[in-house]
């Protein structure tokens, strides 16, 4: 396969004129400064009143017609009012506007055609502007007249002004690019929401002993086992080795539960007749409404944000994340509408328990949001999402289930590697990878700004333990995590797809990395390859030590003898000149510190020279659809053994990375962090004796048990908080 050109996947900096002029890199302090600004007439459409009748009967089925040149907004009509009430905005973006007057004309409904009652004009020339936090313009009664100008009966109330998106009007308006979409349904699938995840609960069932159970057959032992239903989650425990009609099990069942807790847990005792025969012995309904909550459990959560749901466990916010969703470019086309290719694209950005969708633009492969959202940052080690998405449900959505948002692509940004206060502005390529290779869709063009509110709370939190104390106490297992993990993005799928309009459960999935633990021969190459990439700076190393020894360089081999000499008759000098080193390494790799966050890599996916064959075994359904019932179940087993080795050698190749970031400052806090700790041990070591500090060191390792801290220390802390290329990976 032909590898595409490296420079089509490249991350671009861009400088837009962002807040109202202002390029990136400015300390921007007002509300909506990270996004350009775009001028909208607005038209609100309130009521009318004593509109005269029409009908022979005198009656008026009303409703009003917002016409600026090419485009017409329509509000709902009612049916034989002469005081009708609508409350309805339309916004007409002012690059689109080809026109010099607004014409606001009241109608009544029929059959036939419809009557036109009266209209109200505006000059564009006179209309107000309006820039938030200005309070909302006053509308005004206006006298409607006839096209040659005579008032007639009846008045209009309307407020029309010039503004932004910053307009609190924005978000509900009908929007003039937007005209092809008709019904209530459609408006409302097209404009931008804000979602919140469900809080969700680990819900743990220690199932001990049953007693006196009554098994139906008394002549043989019964073989007793336990099974839990919560919803859609369906444990069981083992066949309890005591066959007396007192079973003992003691065994931990782990459920998801998300609040509010609609559904019971339901326990049964059950009694293995045959081999394929069960019987219930007895059954038992729990509501989880009064089960005792703990606080030293972390609930299972599926954000980026690392936060419990109980608010008891809470710690106050460290900083803001401010996200500028400003355009995108070159998107691809992905669909078929009356003949010709078009895209109608939106975006949707996940962090924390906080999800955003922008409106969608209809019909454009440019399309431009200038939206901009906020979120409370709680962790600097977390991500945020942005996928883009094209919308197929335009006209209310499909009832029937089968039409799916496709997506375009999406980025991951993780905030640690974000300096503080400043405005990042990038375009990021769109990829994803098909059964043909991967493909860029287009870019998006993104401003992002972290502010910390406590350089010193931040840091602190590089020393904390990811998870409470009860994960350390009783650790989860490998397998209870992935079930753990997967009947959590099952509830959150299910819950925004209730909401109205849906967050549909293709767009959950995707944002959320399902199916990224199946097996793949790309992402196992990967992961061995950035193992490689680790091991290649030890290689080095002993490459450069080879060269001492040969004399290749005859300079530095005699200051290595002379380095050599005194650790060697000075040994006290060995820990503190090693920490010098790396003081001093890292400050000289500071000059060579990324200045870009990270984003898709795709020669480190091994996604730009993937073989047919492995791109076709990786979109191979699961279980495989290969035709022979011997080969599939070999197969699926070996995709199950492989995945999780897979996932264990990517979890050495971020060890390795986190290592090499120590001193890259892809993290510039705990770069600054190590560094400062290196110059602190430096001069500490230089003025302790040696002999002290290897009695310390030796006795501290070697402490009993009754004086270690059950929770990792503040180094191990440290260390599982640096970043990895795990973002960076498709």
């Amino acid at each position: 396969m032909q590898r595409p050109p490296q420079e089509d996947f490249s991350l671009k900096e861009t400088k837009p004129h962002l807040g109202g002029g202002k390029v990136s890199g400015d300390k921007l302090t007002s509300t909506y400064d990270l996004i350009e600004q775009m001028q909208y007439l607005y038209v609100r459409v309130v009521k009318a009143r004593d509109l005269p009748g029409k009908d022979v009967t005198g009656c008026l089925d009303p409703y009003v017609e917002v016409k600026l040149g090419n485009y017409k907004g329509t509000t709902r009509h009612f049916e034989k009012k002469s005081n009708p009430e609508w409350s309805q905005v339309f916004a007409f973006s002012k690059d689109r506007i080809q026109a010099s007057v607004l014409e606001v004309t009241v109608k009544d409904k029929d059959v036939v055609k419809d009557d036109f009652v009266g209209r109200v004009l505006f000059d564009l020339n006179e209309i107000p502007k309006r820039v938030p936090p200005d309070s909302p313009l006053a509308p005004q009664w206006y006298r409607l007249e006839e096209r040659n100008g005579n008032k007639v009966k009846g008045e209009l109330m309307l407020a029309v002004w010039m503004g932004n998106q910053a307009d609190e009007a924005f978000p509900e308006a009908w929007h003039s690019d937007a005209a092809a979409v008709s019904g209530a349904d459609g408006l409302a699938n097209i404009r931008s929401k804000v979602y919140l995840s469900p809080k969700l609960w680990y819900l743990r069932v220690n199932v001990i002993e049953a007693q006196d159970l009554i098994p139906s057959d008394k002549s043989r032992f019964p073989e007793v086992f336990v099974k839990a239903i919560l919803g859609n989650q369906a444990l069981r425990t083992r066949v309890s080795m005591s066959k007396t009609i007192n079973p003992m099990w003691n065994e931990d069942l782990m459920f998801v539960a998300a609040e509010p807790f609609e559904e019971p847990l339901i326990l049964s005792v059950e009694d293995r007749v045959s081999p394929n025969k069960d019987e219930v012995i007895g059954r038992c309904a729990i509501p989880l409404q009064y089960v005792d909550r703990r606080l030293d459990h972390r609930p299972v959560n599926t954000s980026s944000d690392l936060r419990p749901t109980a608010k008891q466990l809470w710690k106050s916010s460290i900083g803001v994340l401010e996200v500028g969703v400003l355009s995108a470019q070159g998107l691809s086309p992905m669909k078929t509408k009356d003949g010709r290719a078009t895209t109608d694209a939106y975006c949707v950005a996940k962090y924390g328990q906080k999800w955003v969708r922008t409106r969608t633009i209809i019909d454009s492969f440019s399309p431009k949001w200038n939206e901009q959202y906020t979120w409370e940052v709680f962790d600097p080690c977390t991500v945020i999402t942005v996928g883009v998405f094209d919308n197929c449900h335009l006209q209310g959505g499909d009832k029937s289930g089968g039409a799916r948002d496709s997506r375009i692509g999406k980025v991951r940004i993780r905030l640690s590697t974000l300096e503080t206060d400043r405005v990042y502005t990038h375009s990021y390529p769109l990829l994803v990878l098909h059964p043909t290779g991967v493909k860029k869709m287009g870019e998006i063009h993104l401003a992002v700004r972290f502010s910390c509110s406590s350089l010193v709370n931040m840091m602190h939190m590089y020393s904390q333990p990811l998870l409470p104390k009860m994960h350390y106490l009783h650790p989860l297992t490998v397998s209870q995590l992935d079930n753990l993990r997967h009947q959590a993005t099952q509830i959150v799928s299910i819950r925004l797809s209730r909401a109205e309009p849906p967050l549909r459960k293709e767009i959950v999935e995707y944002m959320l990395d399902v199916g990224s633990h199946i097996w793949s021969m790309r992402r196992s190459k990967a992961n061995f390859f950035r193992i490689m990439g680790v091991l290649g700076v030890v290689i080095s190393v002993g490459k450069w030590f080879d060269q001492i020894c040969n004399w290749k360089n005859p300079i530095t081999t005699i200051l290595i003898h002379i380095l050599f000499l005194i650790l060697v008759l000075y040994p006290e000098l060995i820990l503190p000149t090693i920490f010098l080193y790396l003081f001093l390494i890292g400050i000289w790799y500071y000059r060579w510190r990324p200045r870009h966050p990270p984003h898709m890599d795709t020669r480190l996916s091994c996604a730009d020279a993937a073989h047919p064959d492995e791109l076709d075994e990786e979109f191979d359904t699961f279980p495989t659809s290969r035709p022979t019932d011997i080969i599939r179940m070999r197969y699926d087993r070996l995709r199950s053994i492989a995945g999780r080795i897979q996932t264990v050698v990517g979890d050495l190749a971020t060890q390795g990375e986190r290592l090499q970031y120590l001193l890259s400052w892809r993290d510039s806090r705990a770069t600054t962090l190590f560094v400062i700790f290196c110059l602190v041990a430096a001069v500490v070591l230089y003025v302790t004796p040696f002999q002290a500090v290897a009695l310390l060191t030796g006795f501290y390792t070697l402490r009993h048990p009754r004086f270690r801290y059950k929770l990792p220390s503040v180094p191990l802390n440290f260390f599982r908080r640096l970043p990895a290329r795990t973002d960076c990976m498709l």
